[in-house]
């Protein structure tokens, strides 16, 4: 029998001034850009101590929160297509903020040791240094699952059934409601939301971690081993045949207990030999590199900041140099073999400089404007990241 956790009555009564001042100071270190009120994190700031009152007063009253809908952006994935995204107002990712401050004391210390995504001290590296420890311990075949379109699809009644089982206060459960059934704004048309957690809503990961912790208590009563970051996880055997019964056990409590499914087309039971994508990385027996669409996206990116029509200045290398920092530090990981990856890409990227310098390309203009000359420039180097 699972331990019956103890409920929270009234988290309304911990929302104050102090809890509203910190939520906002997160919302603007994330920064983002205005809702559907178009209203930014500056103009918000210059009415700050009026617009937290105002927001902490409609918080802490029955039925005075309204959240305001949506607004539609759509962001390239990297292979072609666009992911659409719920921006939420500042206003509301305030909101938000201050109900997820509320929310995790009570889930995040119950939730798996093998859940890694979206909480505090833990990381994506981490969950791959737990895939090289199961492989080292004898795991060998792998289930790749993918949930077909998770957080569009996640049932609302489901969202606030698992936080009820903890948490008692009405108010709070009507506002996480509220943030669920806002709506969406595209363009002028206004879309209804009856199912699924907004990208990009403050509050999102931290949803999804309540209800795929469902998910993951039931793998580990079964006696599976797993890790999951997110709604991005795969469950590891020691045999064929153990892999494929893990994966009949998923699709059917994912489908009867959760109201999800699997995407076919991309789950699938394969093996450490074979090797399999996971969080940005291409993992195998022999080693975890770079997969192919994580290359991909960079050159995407790296294409639309070196147009060759553009001029070639100061702030095309400061924003190249952002782009590579971040990616250097995820992929260049002490467990990853990646420096031939990482040494292409350089040689890639510079002549795509150079042929934005002289709007055109040739092997006469490596001499004139030399590795070295670029690095003296300023442009970071992907492999000087690698230890």
């Amino acid at each position: 029998m699972p331990v019956q956790l103890p409920k929270s009555h009234s988290l309304t009564g911990l929302i104050d001034l102090d809890r509203m001042r910190r939520a906002f100071l997160a919302v603007k270190r994330n920064r983002g850009v205005a809702g559907v009120d178009k209203v930014s994190i500056r103009a918000f700031e210059a009415n700050l101590d009026d617009n937290l009152a105002a927001l902490m007063f409609d918080l802490k009253h029955d039925e005075r929160y309204r959240s305001a809908p949506l607004r539609r952006v759509f962001i390239p994935k990297g292979d072609g297509k666009l992911r659409p995204v719920g921006i939420p107002s500042v206003r509301d990712r305030v909101a938000q903020e201050v109900v997820r401050s509320l929310l995790e004391p009570f889930f995040e210390p119950h939730f798996s040791e093998f859940s890694f995504g979206f909480r505090p001290r833990r990381n994506a590296h981490q969950a791959i240094e737990a895939l090289r420890a199961a492989h080292a311990a004898g795991y060998k075949w792998v289930v790749d699952a993918d949930i077909q379109a998770f957080f569009d699809n996640i049932p609302h009644n489901l969202v606030l059934n698992c936080i009820a089982e903890r948490v008692a206060d009405g108010n709070i459960l009507r506002i996480i409601r509220e943030f669920l059934s806002a709506g969406v704004m595209e363009g002028f048309q206004f879309h209804p939301t009856t199912s699924g957690t907004p990208q990009g809503g403050v509050i999102s990961p931290l949803l999804a971690n309540i209800v795929l912790d469902r998910l993951d208590q039931r793998l580990t009563q079964s006696g599976y081993r797993f890790v999951r970051y997110a709604d991005d996880f795969v469950v590891l055997c020691r045999s064929h045949s153990q892999a494929k019964q893990a994966l009949a056990f998923v699709d059917t409590f994912l489908r009867v207990e959760l109201g999800l499914s699997l995407s076919p087309n991309k789950t699938k039971v394969t093996s450490f030999l074979k090797g399999f994508d996971f969080l940005g990385f291409h993992i195998s027996k022999r080693r975890i590199s770079i997969r192919d669409k994580s290359i991909e996206k960079l050159k995407a990116r790296v294409r639309l900041l070196t147009t060759r029509s553009h001029n070639l200045c100061a702030d095309v290398f400061r924003e190249l140099n952002r782009v590579f920092i971040g990616y250097a530090h995820y992929f260049a990981a002490p467990f990853a073999s990646v420096a031939d990856q990482l040494r292409l890409l350089d040689h890639w990227v510079r002549a795509r400089i150079r042929s934005m310098k002289f709007k055109g390309i040739s092997r006469g203009y490596n001499r004139r404007w030399s590795n070295k000359l670029i690095a003296r420039l300023g442009l970071v180097s992907l492999s000087g990241f690698l230890t």
